[in-house]
């Protein structure tokens, strides 16, 4: 169900990342390898995601508006300011992610979505080479049957500087979506861009990403609090399952810890209310990659240059390490952390 895919690194053309290699995105939509029964094909829409430096990325419409970004315009400012910080003495690339000074550069995120299959679609070979970008998010949909098929129902869904991706789904996601939001206090859900699972996910785990900031030790303990996690909570032999989150270990808030306490919550909540979803999380700020895997595939590609996470492997390099079920994935240039989500699940005794 769904593919997914998202690079960091020097700048590529954003469409490369949607058709590179033997097996590339494009082909897992109508030949994918590896779906573990989260259907056949991939032909129910697609979308692409790509990172610029905020004065050179379109305005922020909100989660909930039908805007989909990029024009010529926004082309051309990127590159003057990708030449305004070369030209700076001792300044890297503005794409790179960080200024003459040292300092990261804002980075904003754009996007372009079709309900079409992505080999209907000839933006993918005549538009989107010609944008440039050091972060790209892509993504291939399946829609789960019942589900609207519509551009706002495909991913990646973005706001600000986050990029969003589910690969699976969530039995009777409205009744548990709707529950864990009146338990985090997140915003209307009918904010949501479409009247999906993964939309609606969106808007609660982007709400989090918000609240929660870097090493915010009393914000994440609130959360839990609110939720009843990470202890679980007992309702007796014949209630309903229950997930726990074990204190996280190496991951801290220097180590992309923020938004890995932020995807143990939501996993452990959403496995609580459906213990039978299936939550593949990809998470991206134009940096780093964040992912989970609980029952669908993934692998990634590190390099001391680039990171790539992907749902398939888009060629046979022997570089790719393929990931376990139940991990968190921190992935970036020079930087590979996989680590036990540490979420456990089963029915509570009495």
């Amino acid at each position: 169900m769904c593919r997914h895919i998202g690079y960091v690194g020097p700048p590529i053309s954003v469409g490369d990342l949607l058709t590179r290699g033997p097996h590339s995105l494009r082909t897992q939509s109508w030949a994918p390898r590896d779906m573990r029964g989260g259907g056949t094909i991939n032909a129910d829409g697609f979308g692409v995601a790509w990172w610029l430096p905020t004065a050179a990325a379109p305005a922020d419409h909100g989660a909930g508006t039908a805007w989909h970004g990029g024009t010529a315009l926004d082309v051309t400012a990127f590159a003057r300011a990708e030449a305004h910080a070369a030209s700076e003495p001792g300044a890297t690339d503005a794409a790179a992610g960080t200024s003459g000074r040292g300092d990261p550069v804002p980075l904003s995120v754009s996007r372009y979505r079709n309900a079409a299959p992505i080999w209907t679609d000839p933006a993918v070979d005549e538009v989107l080479p010609q944008i440039r970008s050091t972060a790209v998010l892509g993504a291939v949909r399946s829609a789960t049957v019942g589900l609207p098929l519509d551009r706002g129902a495909c991913a990646p869904f973005t706001r600000g500087r986050w990029a969003f991706s589910h690969n699976g789904a969530i039995p009777g996601w409205r009744d548990v979506l709707a529950d864990i939001a009146a338990k985090f206090d997140s915003p209307p859900l009918l904010g949501a861009e479409s009247l999906t699972d993964s939309a609606v996910l969106w808007v609660i785990l982007h709400d989090l990403l918000e609240r929660i900031s870097a090493g915010s030790a009393e914000s994440i303990a609130h959360v839990r609090a609110s939720t009843g996690h990470p202890r679980g909570r007992g309702r007796g032999e014949t209630g309903p399952a229950v997930a726990a989150v074990r204190e996280p270990g190496g991951l801290g808030a220097g180590a992309g810890g923020d938004p890995v306490a932020v995807l143990r919550l939501v996993v452990a909540a959403v496995l609580e209310r459906s213990p039978r979803a299936r939550l593949n999380l990809l998470l991206g700020d134009g940096r780093t990659w964040w992912a989970t895997t609980w029952h669908h595939s993934l692998s990634v590609l590190a390099t001391d240059t680039f990171a790539i996470v992907a749902s398939e492997p888009y060629d046979d390099d022997p570089r790719w390490r393929p990931i376990a079920d139940r991990q968190v994935v921190v992935a970036g240039p020079g930087r590979l952390v996989v680590e036990d989500l540490a979420i456990e699940t089963g029915r509570a005794r009495s």
